[in-house]
């Protein structure tokens, strides 16, 4: 079994944890249209949660979010809300627990979008169930369809090397996967994180006009949405983290005493007392080996 699919099983109980009683007593699956939106939804599949939009001319979904879950669900939700067709399935990033499964979308004629380090990795591996993307996106890509503008961005490394900020410039929201937690710290040990790009690329999505933010999980009781805090919020964390990290490496600390670290700032947040120790070895490696 790989350790992105290992990661992504994790991430599931973890995510599932946050969100609490109330949320796990909710039924699997769920379709929720955004506030203030006619036409943009989130279909919530267990811990995993993506965005499609419904416009006249078809319809746009991303990720799958099968993590080797059939897609029968999602296909399911979206044809409650339209019967015009699936055009576009865009990947978030190359992580198989969000872009595994797509097939029967492809099945139906959708297009797949993924960013270009994205579609290189699926070549490489060659998973059975993720479906090479069609179309890639270097830096920007601009979708129209049916009076509905999506601009999908390339922000640089950070959760991965091939993150998309998906945004809607009408409506300011931005759908963007497991980088931007919803009051929570990063997952486990960051092994799948680019330090210290993640806080460029935070400010790059911060400098960007919008709103409302959909994660690729939802928060604690649930939560499905957040705000411009949560983008200020988490760079404001890997600052603290960073900022602490290079002191107690600075003072010749070990791993040891640099997992005594605390930051009472962020002890409410989703992951503190499990993730926290992890984050800081992962910073811990960037400041005192350079990796």
């Amino acid at each position: 079994m790989s350790r992105v699919h290992l990661a992504g099983m994790a991430a599931v109980c973890v995510t599932a944890a946050l969100m609490g009683t109330a949320q796990a007593q909710q039924p699997p699956t769920a379709t929720t249209k955004v506030d203030g939106t006619d036409n943009v939804y989130i279909f919530r599949y267990m811990g995993h949660q993506s965005m499609f939009i419904v416009t006249p001319d078809g319809v746009i979904a991303t990720d799958p979010i099968s993590e080797r879950r059939p897609a029968k669900p999602y296909i399911d939700a979206i044809q409650a809300v339209s019967k015009a067709p699936i055009k576009y399935v865009i990947y978030s990033h190359i992580h198989f627990d969000h872009i595994a499964g797509g097939k029967p979308f492809k099945d139906m004629g959708a297009t797949f979008i993924a960013q270009t380090n994205a579609k290189a990795r699926i070549a490489q591996l060659k998973p059975d169930d993720v479906v090479m993307p069609d179309q890639t996106v270097d830096t920007q890509k601009i979708l129209e369809l049916g009076g509905t503008t999506l601009v999908l961005d390339y922000v640089g490394k950070n959760h991965s090397d091939s993150t998309l900020v998906m945004r809607l410039p009408k409506e300011k929201i931005i759908f963007t996967v497991d980088w931007i937690p919803l009051q929570a710290v990063q997952f486990r040990g960051m092994a799948d994180t680019y330090v210290p790009d993640i806080e460029e690329s935070l400010k790059k999505v911060i400098a960007m006009d919008w709103t409302t933010l959909i994660p690729g999980h939802p928060g604690p009781g649930g939560r499905q949405t957040g705000g411009r805090e949560e983008a200020t919020n988490q760079l404001a964390y890997l600052q603290d983290l960073s900022a602490a990290v290079k002191k107690a490496v600075s003072e010749g600390k070990g791993y040891d005493a640099a997992r005594e670290i605390k930051l009472p700032k962020y002890e409410s947040w989703g992951g503190y007392a499990a993730f926290l120790p992890m984050n800081i070895e992962r910073y811990f490696d960037y400041w005192n080996r350079g990796i």
